[in-house]
């Protein structure tokens, strides 16, 4: 089993910042692929970043590039996301996720893990 702890969201003004953190801890080792996810109210869970296990392959939806970066620690089995030039429009919980599959893994069902989500606010 994993357990995902995301940390860091918050409210902030539109073109502001924020780094979001996810720590895994239980069977680490077993993770491949992580990803971020986020859910506005009355909206599906939409995928915003995907991360290879070494970190070196990306993906990133359209409507976050060149806004949103993230990055792997695997000796501390965290994950980030940092987020500037911030919209109204990302406004959302945000959810870490972590798969056992390898690769670039976008699709939500394949994520075995989730955290319980860290709400993002921004005001305009």
């Amino acid at each position: 089993q994993v357990q995902l702890v995301e940390s860091g969201g918050g409210l902030v003004q539109a073109g502001g910042s924020l780094t979001l953190s996810c720590a895994a801890s239980g069977s680490t080792f077993s993770i491949n692929a992580m990803g971020w996810f986020r859910q506005a109210p009355g909206k599906e869970r939409e995928s915003v970043v995907a991360i290879s296990r070494s970190g070196g392959t990306t993906y990133y939806a359209d409507s976050v590039k060149g806004r949103f970066t993230s990055s792997r620690d695997n000796v501390k089995n965290t994950v980030y996301l940092q987020m500037s030039s911030l919209k109204p429009e990302d406004t959302a919980v945000y959810y870490c996720a972590a798969s056992l599959a390898g690769g670039l893994v976008v699709s939500a069902r394949r994520y075995d893990y989730w955290g319980q989500g860290t709400q993002v606010t921004v005001s305009s």
